[in-house]
């Protein structure tokens, strides 16, 4: 059996029957990379692109990104897994960090109409963070945003609680349908993601929470996609995709239908 053996947990849900061949289907991935490392320590781009590749999304929010830093082998990680996978890259920076830059990724399979990198409220001693934006059109001709966020990783959720504030009040007022997606850091009913959810809808089955975290051995939820206006959005599938070397973090794809505006 060799070492490296990718498991699939899947945890899927469909939510009513109604018929979406006539509606947009979107599918979402968010992904804690490890600044390129692997469990192992080494650096395997390959084995990260696969993991992309083999869920096929249309988007992908990536956390813990490195943007030519050495530890990272100076590389721009965004832009060279998005050419590894064939999809549009974005990276937006968090901090500087190792000789270069630290932060968010978007990877999209449509062009970008506009982005935007919103820095988010941190202690003065902490890491920043950011919401890393890009508004896009859909085949359809539907028009859609889409965030990635990674928040702050302390037990004190203080920062985590302005953090999810901020970023209720910037998109909640955005003209298209949106999703989140990222690494919260938090766990379902936790009071940050509670607040999220005072605004936008989850994806996950509150009665059957699939873990996302740790990959060897998952026993938490930490990474989430979530959606608004909540009545435009439809989960149609959830799957957590374990792999033990490629990141320390599971990666969850979420499959939605965009329904019609009433």
């Amino acid at each position: 059996m060799p070492f490296c053996l990718i498991t699939l947990l899947v945890c899927s849900s469909i939510f009513g029957q109604k018929n979406t061949e006539q509606n947009p289907v979107v599918r979402v991935l968010t992904f804690n990379i490890l600044h390129g490392a692997t469990t192992k320590g080494d650096f395997n781009l390959d084995l990260l692109a696969k993991v992309i590749q083999d869920a096929n999304p249309d988007f992908v929010a990536l956390q813990e990104v490195d943007f030519k830093t050495n530890r990272a082998k100076k590389y721009d990680l965004v832009t060279d897994l998005g050419w590894r996978s064939k999809l549009v890259p974005l990276f937006g920076k968090a901090m500087t960090y190792d000789d270069g830059e630290y932060g968010e990724g978007v990877l999209s399979k449509y062009s970008f109409l506009s982005t935007r990198n919103i820095a988010l409220p941190h202690s003065p001693k902490n890491e920043p963070r950011a919401a890393l934006e890009v508004v896009t059109t859909l085949p359809s001709g539907d028009t859609v945003a889409f965030v990635g966020t990674h928040l702050d990783h302390l037990k004190d959720a203080s920062d985590r609680i302005a953090q999810v504030k901020r970023i209720n009040t910037v998109f909640s007022q955005n003209r298209y349908p949106t999703i989140l997606a990222g690494d919260l850091n938090d766990v379902p009913g936790s009071m940050p993601i509670s607040i999220l959810e005072e605004v936008w809808a989850s994806s996950y089955d509150s009665k059957n929470i699939a873990f996302t975290y740790p990959s060897d051995k998952p026993e938490k939820k930490i990474d989430y996609v979530m959606f608004l206006p909540k009545n435009r959005w439809r989960v149609i599938e959830t799957k957590v995709i374990q792999d033990t070397v490629a990141s320390d973090h599971c990666a969850y794809l979420v499959t939605l239908e965009l329904l019609e505006d009433n």
